[in-house]
C-alpha cells in the first residue's frame, strides 16, 4: 500500500529526530513530489536542508513555502534564516521585515477563501 504525504512526512520527521538528515531530505521531497501545496513539507524540506548546509536548495523550498501561504509568519522567518546562512543579507532583512510585519498583526497578500 502507497504511503499518504502525511505518512511519509511523519517518517520524514522521524529520521530528522535521529539525526538522519539525508534519509529525511529525502522523504520530505517525496512529500511535496506527491502533494506539491504541501506547505509543511516545503517548510521541513528547506529546514533539513539548512541542517545540511544546502542553502541554495533550502532558499528554493522556503520560496515554495512562502508562495503557498504567504502570511505565514515562520515560514518569512525561516526563509530569512536560509537566506542568512547562505550569505544573503539583503535578502534575508527583506524576508525577516516580512515576518516582523505578520507579527505585528499585518498581512504580506491578501488572504483567499482557503486561508480564513
Amino acid at each position: 500500500m502507497e504511503q499518504t504525504p502525511d505518512e511519509i512526512f511523519d517518517d520524514a520527521n522521524g529520521d530528522l529526530a535521529v539525526g538522519d538528515l539525508d534519509s529525511a531530505v529525502e522523504k520530505y521531497k517525496r512529500c511535496v513530489q506527491i502533494a506539491p501545496d504541501f506547505f509543511d513539507g516545503w517548510h521541513a524540506l528547506g529546514m533539513a536542508l539548512m541542517k545540511l548546509g544546502r542553502f541554495t536548495e533550502a532558499i528554493q523550498a522556503g520560496k515554495k513555502a512562502v508562495e503557498l501561504r504567504p502570511n505565514d509568519q515562520i515560514g518569512w522567518t525561516s526563509l530569512s534564516l536560509f537566506y542568512n546562512r547562505a550569505g544573503n543579507i539583503k535578502e534575508a532583512e527583506a524576508a525577516g521585515a516580512k515576518a516582523k510585519i505578520l507579527g505585528w498583526g499585518g498581512k504580506i497578500a491578501k488572504e483567499s477563501n482557503s486561508e480564513k
